[in-house]
């Protein structure tokens, strides 16, 4: 009778064991190593990101002699530049609410991530729009992104806008057969340009934190709807549309390259993979 309590309790230390060791494996897969490194390097990323593109902007609105709008909108695409090749290979350099929540939708972000990225995103744009407040007092211009339209014109081109720089991110950031050395030029390129094209209606933020910080700042809430909805829609539509047509093309490539038999393989490792 001992020797079966004690193989009983073997037992169930050993399940007891596995259950806490695979319990261990799915939180660091989760939120692996070196997570906390990707969450700071997420503040610091975006911080940066509102206090040059936010400080730009009200720099312009302060004397247009001193930067041009142009200059903003160049200040904007180069620091997104920039700091996807200093905290791209740590973080993902997403430095976007929308941008973290299209990547989970389409499967190339976790979801349990997001909550901490989108926390770290509004930790650093709301401490850049702060320190810009004490370095332009008493001036209360600090880039805030207002529409100069109508709203529903500011929220079009939110969408537009946002939906252009996630489908570019999208391609160079997760498409194997895209160039991946030329991912901050692109995805900086389509600020540049969003920019340039929306800042006249709407300031192009394509970013709700770029637009949160400041607006919390100033204490400055106009239309702050709109680069909620706007962002978050554009972004997940790019994402989604550029997801479309990868595995079309993907598929296409197959059909012609490919046996029916490699094809069937194929389609069914990705099934495994899903």
């Amino acid at each position: 009778m001992e020797e079966i309590d004690r193989s009983r309790s073997t037992s169930r230390l050993v399940t007891f064991t596995n259950e806490l060791q695979n319990r261990i494996t799915q939180k660091q897969s989760m939120y692996p190593l070196g997570f906390s490194k990707k969450v700071f390097a997420e503040v610091i990323g975006t911080y940066l990101l509102v206090f040059v593109g936010s400080g730009a902007a009200a720099m312009n609105s302060i004397d247009e002699n001193k930067v041009s709008k142009l200059g903003a909108s160049l200040a904007g695409g180069f620091i997104v530049t920039v700091m996807i090749y200093a905290i791209g290979h740590i973080s993902g350099a997403h430095m976007n609410p929308a941008v973290s929540l299209a990547f989970a939708t389409v499967k190339h972000f976790p979801w349990k991530q997001v909550p901490f990225y989108i926390a770290a995103q509004l930790t650093g744009a709301i401490s850049a729009s702060y320190t810009l407040r004490v370095l332009l007092e008493p001036s209360k211009q600090l880039g805030a992104t207002s529409p100069s339209g109508s709203n529903i014109q500011a929220l079009i081109i939110e969408i537009v806008t946002t939906f252009t720089m996630v489908f570019i991110s999208t391609a160079v950031a997760t498409d194997s057969k895209a160039t991946g050395e030329l991912a901050g030029v692109a995805v900086g390129s389509s600020v540049t340009i969003a920019s340039i094209v929306a800042g006249p209606i709407s300031g192009g933020s394509m970013n709700p934190a770029r637009t949160l910080g400041p607006a919390i700042a100033t204490s400055s809430y106009k239309g702050i709807w709109i680069y909620m909805v706007g962002p978050i829609t554009g972004a997940l539509l790019g994402a989604w549309s550029y997801v479309v047509i990868q595995e079309t093309d993907h598929k296409q490539d197959l059909a012609t390259s490919q046996s029916p038999l490699s094809v069937k393989i194929h389609n069914e490792m990705n099934g495994i993979e899903l």
